[in-house]
């Protein structure tokens, strides 16, 4: 086997993230017949700390930096990562390749007696890492007790059974992805809470100059979700968002038109700039702008301002 013939896959080494890359290789043989494929795994900050919340850690990249890292040395060919995990801003000589067709985007309910969110008793302990389900779910029912949750999937539905939690929130791709069969009680509807941007997708970064991986990488290109993910990371980067802050957002693409839906909450849930916008596909990008525009327009700028106050200062007393 030629060195051409040869391709390096950057992967976190958590359960899900291989199978994730194990999956967008498996796709690229058929697609690209002839190539060898092997996979680096490489931890990321994100995966090297687990007893802190998401939040508090600050900066961007946490799942995704030390893979962008080996890319640009040429240790790695190419990295498949979790589309909510990249910064909306690449490294210069970085790009995304491919973006594969999108798994399910919603977040669901898993809960010990089986209940959904309505059902669950009074003050009910829900795990989760996220501000963004945090502050949904309090604004849905302000009586929920929210506790950190971090860990890999396997890791949250076993704290579940561990941690004297009423219930989880996850994403249903990952169930979905890894194979999961476990009951889930409850599809959570987009009325009650927005996925993160990206979610359920995956992207495939390589490096800008490199015609031969992006060749081969196009291939597995999704038009529809391409699209969506742009108008939602177009969003998410006028509206400068991270982890650190409770953002919702989710595109759709029908008869060649995005629309586009997204979200801002207060920390506990009683306040939040939720819009919609939309218009034709190759506009994706300006929708995901304007958008984000508005929403900091009409209270949005407020509500992030005082989370990332509340976060710095956070951050500086630890």
């Amino acid at each position: 086997m030629t060195k051409e013939k040869q391709i390096v896959v950057g992967s976190r080494g958590s359960k899900l993230a291989l199978i994730q890359t194990n999956w967008v290789i498996s796709e690229l043989k058929k697609l690209n017949p002839g190539f060898e494929f092997h996979i680096e795994k490489i931890s990321t900050k994100g995966d090297k700390i687990t007893d802190t919340p998401l939040s508090r850690l600050g900066g961007v990249g946490l799942f995704t930096k030390e893979l962008e890292t080996a890319l640009i040395k040429g240790k790695i060919d190419l990295a498949v990562h979790s589309a909510k995990d990249v910064p909306t801003e690449l490294h210069e000589g970085l790009m995304i390749g491919a973006t594969p067709k999108r798994e399910d985007p919603h977040d669901v309910l898993i809960s010990n007696n089986n209940a959904n969110l309505d059902k669950l008793p009074d003050a009910a302990r829900i795990g989760t890492s996220s501000l963004r389900r945090r502050a949904q779910l309090l604004a849905f029912r302000p009586d929920f007790k929210i506790l950190d949750l971090r860990g890999n999937l396997d890791t949250r539905l076993k704290k579940l059974e561990t941690d004297d939690l009423d219930a989880i929130v996850v994403a249903h791709a990952g169930l979905r992805r890894m194979g999961y069969t476990g009951p889930i009680s409850q599809i959570i509807p987009f009325d009650i809470m927005l996925p993160a941007v990206g979610q359920g997708s995956l992207c495939i970064e390589i490096r800008k100059d490199d015609a031969r991986i992006n060749k081969i990488v196009s291939s597995l290109d999704d038009l529809q979700t391409r699209i969506a993910i742009e108008a939602e990371r177009a969003l998410l980067a006028k509206l400068q968002g991270g982890c650190q802050v409770p953002i919702g957002a989710y595109a759709q693409i029908q008869e060649n038109k995005v629309f586009l839906e997204a979200i801002i909450c207060t920390m506990d849930g009683d306040h939040a700039i939720q819009d919609r916008n939309n218009g034709p596909s190759h506009q994706a990008a300006k929708l995901g702008e304007d958008l984000a525009e508005r929403m900091l327009e009409n209270g949005g700028k407020r509500i992030l301002h005082e989370i990332r106050q509340k976060f710095q200062t956070r951050i500086d007393h630890m």
